[in-house]
C-alpha cells in the first residue's frame, strides 16, 4: 500500500504491535506504537499487562490497540501494521480462518476501527518488531497499563537499543543522504534491490552460462556467498542505507542458481519468493557453456562486439539490448504495483548490468563497464515521474557481516 507524496497526500502511518504470555496460558500484555511512516518519528505508545491469557489472544490485543492510536491521530491515514505473527497477518488479511472466538471477537474489533481499504499488514522478523515487544514486557514487569504520545508535532525521538543489534528497534527513516540524485519534492520510489546469485562450477570455470538451460546450482562457496548476501540485505533500512525502506517482497529468475540464493534470502527475511521470467540471465544460443576463448575461436571476433553493440546476437541469443527491454518491462511493473516499498531482485551478471544501465540512461555499449560479482548487490530506485537513481552499483556482499 503506498502513496505518492505531494499536496492532498493522504497521511501514512505505520502500527507496529505484539502481545506476549509468559506461560501460554499465563501473565500476559501487550505492546503497540505507532510511527510517522516518512519519518519514523513515533507518534503514540500503548500497553496493558491481561491478567492471564495466552500469546495470541495478545498479540490481537496489541493489534486492536495500535490501531484505536493510530485512528485517533488521524482517522483518514493509510495504516501499514506490522506484526511477527504470521498467524495474525494471515488471519487479518483474509487468508487463513479464525476459529478462536475470542480471537474472532478481537478481530472484529479491530477490523471496526478503520474501513479495511486503509489497512495493510505485513510480517516483518521478531528483531524488527522489538519495540512493540519491549513495551508488552514492560506492561507485563510493572502490572499496569502505558499510554505515551511522546512525540510532540515536528519534534523526533531517540531510538533505544544499539542501532542493527539484534533485538533493536527498527530505525526511523531518515532522510535522503548527501549526494543522492536531486529531487525538489517528497515523492517516494520503489527501491529495487539487485543481487547476483552465488558462484557455480561454471562461474569458476569462465564459461557463458544462460537461461537456455536452468542449471547450474551454486557451489559450497556461492552457498556461503548467498548467506553473507542475505546478511547485508537484511540490514536494509536499518543500519545500512537508512533511507531505504526494508524489503518486503524477493524476485528470482527461473533458473536454479538464483532460485537458491532467494531461498537463502526469503529464510533470513521471512518472505516469500516470486519467480519472474524476465529477470533471468541472456540468452547465450550456441555459446551456452562455452568460455570467451571457445567462443572467439569458433566464432572470431564476434564475443567482444556482443558485449559492447546493442544489437549483435549469438547464434541462436539474445543481445544485450534484447536483455534491456525485458528489464524496462520489469520496471514497469514494478512501478506499478506501487512506490515506497523495496524489492529484491535475484538474477545475473548480464541483466543487473541491463538493469543499472536502463537506470542511468546509459547506452548498451557502456553497461559491460560495470562489474557485477558473484552475490554483489546493486540498488535502483525507480520514481513514478520516470526519475531515476543508482545508490549502489555492484558493492560484494562479503565482508559486510557485523564486527568484520
Amino acid at each position: 500500500m503506498s502513496v505518492a507524496g505531494g499536496p492532498g497526500a493522504r497521511r501514512r502511518l505505520i502500527v507496529e504491535a505484539d502481545g506476549g504470555s509468559r506461560g501460554n496460558p499465563g501473565p500476559a500484555g501487550y505492546g503497540a506504537l505507532v510511527r510517522d511512516a516518512r519519518t519514523g518519528e513515533v507518534l503514540a505508545e500503548r500497553a496493558e499487562h491481561l491478567g492471564r491469557s495466552t500469546n495470541n489472544v495478545a498479540e490481537y490485543s496489541g493489534l486492536v490497540a495500535g490501531l484505536r492510536a493510530a485512528a485517533a491521530i488521524d482517522p483518514e491515514a493509510l495504516v501499514e501494521v506490522r506484526l511477527d505473527s504470521r498467524l495474525v497477518v494471515e488471519q487479518m488479511s483474509g487468508r487463513w480462518q479464525i476459529k478462536h472466538a475470542e480471537m474472532r471477537r478481537l478481530a472484529d474489533l479491530a477490523r471496526a476501527v478503520l474501513p479495511p481499504e486503509q489497512v495493510a499488514y505485513t510480517w516483518v522478523p521478531r528483531a524488527l518488531n522489538a519495540a512493540a515487544d519491549a513495551l508488552a514486557n514492560e506492561a507485563m514487569d510493572t502490572g499496569r497499563s502505558i499510554t505515551r504520545d511522546p512525540v510532540p508535532a515536528g519534534a523526533t525521538s531517540p531510538l533505544s537499543g544499539e542501532e542493527g543489534a539484534p533485538g533493536a528497534p527498527l530505525p526511523a527513516r531518515g532522510r535522503r543522504p548527501s549526494g543522492a540524485a536531486p529531487r525538489f519534492d517528497d515523492a517516494e520510489p520503489v527501491t529495487v534491490v539487485l543481487l547476483r546469485h552465488g558462484e557455480t562450477a561454471m562461474t569458476t570455470a569462465g564459461g557463458y552460462s544462460g537461461s537456455s538451460e536452468p542449471g547450474p546450482p551454486l557451489s559450497p562457496h556461492g552457498r556461503q556467498q548467498a548467506a553473507a548476501a542475505a546478511e547485508l540485505i537484511e540490514r536494509i533500512g536499518r543500519d545500512l542505507w537508512g533511507d531505504i525502506p526494508y524489503p518486503t517482497e524477493i524476485i528470482s529468475s527461473p533458473m536454479v542458481r538464483t532460485q537458491e540464493t532467494a531461498a537463502v534470502i526469503a529464510e533470513r527475511l521471512g518472505l516469500p519468493v516470486r519467480v519472474m521470467e524476465l529477470v533471468k540471465e541472456a540468452d547465450f544460443g550456441d555459446w551456452q557453456g562455452l568460455t570467451a576463448l571457445q567462443i572467439e575461436e569458433r566464432w572470431p571476433g564476434v564475443l567482444e562486439p556482443w558485449h559492447t553493440q546493442a544489437d549483435v546476437r549469438p547464434p541462436g541469443g539474445e543481445s544485450i539490448a534484447d536483455v534491456g527491454r525485458r528489464i524496462e518491462q520489469v520496471f514497469a511493473e514494478l512501478l506499478a504495483g506501487g512506490v515506497d516499498r523495496t524489492v529484491v531482485v535475484v538474477s545475473h551478471a548480464v541483466s543487473i548490468r541491463a538493469a543499472v544501465g536502463v537506470a542511468m540512461g546509459a547506452q548498451p555499449s557502456s553497461w559491460s563497464r560495470l562489474r557485477v560479482a558473484p552475490a554483489s548487490v546493486s540498488i535502483v530506485r525507480l520514481f513514478e515521474d520516470g526519475r531515476t537513481e543508482v545508490a549502489v552499483a555492484g558493492a560484494p556482499s562479503e565482508g559486510w557481516a557485523r564486527g568484520r
